[in-house]
């Protein structure tokens, strides 16, 4: 028995080395630690036909994306792409916009407040072109440049088109330009050198704590009417009935108003005007976060964040005694920015180059409105 014990062991111990070897070659590759790389997104090419592959986005041409059918410079939105506006636009050089958004199938976005951008999907891409009516000397329609801002798991990205003289197609330019335009604004002659903003510029406006976000697409600039193809709509509905925004909406939204409406008072009017032009720079995280001023909606309920009877702090001219001195736009800091057009003196900083005239006139009666600090 002892005998046959210790032959035994001699063909057992050879096996069981074997088997341990075998088991810690494969076991040890496992316990390495894998390095960490991005998730390989799948191009998306929808029965749609629009297609945005994440892996090799910006494309070279706007067409590449199919965003719309037909003559491309007709901007007919494609099956999903839907178009939005706000309830009050940013001002650029008077310019006309035409916006829209896109998700790919089976994703959607989400509801974070009223006055933050909604967090949509990756693959999420807004467009925004921008144009001219009666230009001259033709009186012709003029399409300069469309700007498109798509989310990859890594973050947002900016890409640029500007388009070309025939109106034919629009080609990827992240390097910034100017252009000549010269239209007719309510009957009288306009011109301006027209600035296509670089990539830097793109995010001087569009960040947060220095990374790339959207500006206007938030639930308290869409709570209001669109004249769609199939019927007048409420547009956070229309979202929620195409898949585009998940059906958590509170009852009541806080919501800006269209500066130019008469009938809502000077005051939602004009606090929806600086939230729209002014809140992306002129809040925390934002490039003019340094500046006493707070202009989202949400925050100018209190005067004060509109610099009512708030000093100045910089010493362009002592005239300027504070940034909104009521019943006295003449020593209104914001006045003069406003009405200026020294690039180092205006406000905004960019995206304009003349006096946005209607909005300087709506600041001269919020400040006549206001007679004192309170």
């Amino acid at each position: 028995m002892k005998q046959q014990k210790t032959r035994s062991n001699h063909w057992f111990i050879p096996i069981c080395a074997i088997a341990t070897f075998t088991c810690l070659l494969f076991l040890f590759p496992a316990c390495k630690k894998k390095p960490t790389v991005e998730p390989i997104v799948p191009p998306v090419e929808e029965e749609t036909g629009v297609s945005v592959d994440l892996t090799t986005v910006p494309y070279s041409k706007l067409s590449d994306y199919r965003f719309f059918e037909g003559d491309l410079k007709n901007q007919t939105p494609a099956e999903k792409v839907i178009p939005y506006e706000p309830a009050s636009g940013l001002f650029t050089d008077y310019a006309h916009k035409k916006r829209f958004i896109w998700m790919p199938t089976g994703t959607s976005a989400s509801y974070v407040n009223d006055g933050d951008v909604l967090n949509l999907p990756v693959g999420a891409a807004l467009i925004k072109t921008f144009y001219y009516d009666n230009v001259q000397p033709a009186g012709s329609t003029r399409i300069i440049e469309t700007r498109i801002m798509i989310r990859k798991s890594s973050g947002w990205i900016f890409a640029n088109y500007v388009w070309n003289t025939q109106q034919t197609e629009a080609y990827l330019d992240l390097n910034g330009s100017t252009t000549n335009v010269s239209w007719i604004q309510n009957g009288q002659t306009k011109s301006t050198a027209y600035r296509i903003p670089n990539e830097t510029e793109c995010k001087t406006c569009h960040k947060i704590n220095d990374l790339p976000i959207p500006i206007g697409i938030k639930p308290q600039n869409l709570n209001i009417d669109y004249p769609y193809q199939s019927g007048i709509q409420n547009q956070l509905e229309k979202l929620i009935a195409v898949g585009y925004l998940q059906n958590t909406l509170p009852g009541n939204i806080v919501s800006t108003v269209n500066y130019m409406d008469q009938t809502k008072t000077v005051d939602e009017r004009f606090r929806s005007y600086v939230d729209i032009n002014c809140a992306h720079c002129h809040a925390e995280g934002k490039h003019c976060s340094y500046r006493p001023m707070r202009l989202a909606f949400s925050e100018t309920s209190d005067p004060i964040n509109l610099g009512l009877c708030v000093e100045p702090d910089d010493d362009i001219d002592p005239a300027y005694v504070y940034i909104i001195k009521p019943n006295d736009k003449n020593r209104s800091m914001m006045h003069f920015r406003l009405g200026s057009t020294v690039p180092s003196i205006r406000m905004p900083l960019l995206g304009r180059t003349i006096v946005h005239e209607e909005g300087l006139q709506l600041l001269e009666e919020w400040i006549t409105w206001k007679q004192t600090c309170n």
